[in-house]
């Protein structure tokens, strides 16, 4: 049986560590979140940029993740403004960097906010420093800013380096969190953009180093264009290891469940996202590999324009979580 309360940290940021935590909250484990404080885009880009605050889009989404709040208070946190001033503001967003300015804490910000949404789990930033993501490509261009680099088309050049300017700090909470933990969650998320930003802040290294967690990489599903382009599972591992400093990924949990040809061309006419391909055997840098079906069955319209309702291509909430607690719940670990 799993030991009492294992201490678990998932560490990215956006949609796939709401995923993750969303079904581990499940369990009954010491459920933890560290998230990326690099996001420059829409809602959280503009309070980040006009009002000098710390961006807020990635905690909100882990602290609604664990909320076992009313129902109500989670579509507040997660409400977009369509019209008038605030349009394309985030509630959750706006009250999270009013928080901050009112208490001068962005940590106080976030347990105030956990509060009221009542979290079965803590939620820490990777850093309170104020630095951007920057992305160095094979033709010698730089980008900077986690927004220019996720809207970087498919056809541009390869990313050979990203890092931090200026560097980073690690916060010290996040640091004592991922010292104590037994397992480390990496993913489901966009390599370079909501899981290696964690991996690049000053302290991390030396922790990935000497700690004695366990540490699990969720791969993803689909390629992101302009990013990961062609990567196969394989090399979504090495990027991960030579961000971390070394080969430190003890599990690789892929999805086994292929969705249909007609979905994937379909996203692939939208902007060139294609499949992630398992070219991995049972081991790889002396990682295990798992496989199980992790897809989710969810229908949603696609466009406004498209009437037909698809299955969107992502992990299942419920179907990862229950991997990684066998994973966790397996006495050898």
């Amino acid at each position: 049986m799993v030991k009492e309360q294992a201490l678990v940290v998932v560490v990215g940021g956006g949609t796939g560590t709401f995923v993750a935590l969303s079904g581990l909250r499940e369990y009954s484990l010491n459920l933890n979140a560290v998230v990326t404080m690099m996001d420059s885009g829409g809602s959280t880009g503009r309070l980040k940029d006009q009002l000098g605050v710390l961006p807020p889009g990635d905690v909100r989404q882990a602290l609604v993740a664990l909320s076992e709040s009313r129902d109500i208070w989670r579509k507040l946190f997660t409400y977009r403004f369509d019209s008038g001033d605030l349009q394309g503001h985030n509630f959750g967003n706006i009250f999270i960097s009013a928080l901050e300015k009112i208490t001068g804490s962005n940590q106080e910000a976030i347990n105030l906010a956990a509060e009221i949404l009542q979290t079965s789990g803590n939620v820490y930033p990777i850093t309170f420093s104020k630095s951007s993501l920057c992305a160095k490509y094979s033709d010698g261009s730089v980008i900077e800013g986690e927004h220019a680099i996720e809207s970087v088309q498919k056809n541009h050049a390869a990313i050979t380096e990203v890092y931090l300017s200026p560097p980073a700090l690690m916060n010290l909470e996040a640091k004592r969190i991922l010292e104590r933990a037994d397992y480390i969650v990496l993913g489901p998320g966009d390599i370079y953009t909501s899981i290696v930003p964690n991996l690049l802040v000053t302290g991390m290294q030396e922790v990935m180093k000497f700690t004695n967690a366990k540490m699990i990489y969720v791969s993803n599903l689909m390629s992101h264009p302009g990013q990961t382009d062609g990567f196969p599972v394989s090399k979504h591992v090495d990027e991960i290891n030579k961000y971390l400093g070394g080969n430190y990924v003890n599990y690789v949990l892929i999805n086994s469940n292929r969705p249909s040809q007609e979905l994937l061309d379909y996203y692939y006419t939208i902007d060139g996202t294609i499949w992630v391909e398992d070219d991995t055997s049972d081991k790889y840098k002396g990682a295990k590999v798992i496989r199980q079906d992790l897809l989710s069955n969810a229908k949603v319209v696609v466009s406004a324009s498209d009437k037909v309702k698809r299955s969107l291509i992502r992990h299942d909430p419920t179907k990862l979580a229950a991997a990684l607690f066998e994973i966790i719940d397996t006495p050898s670990n």
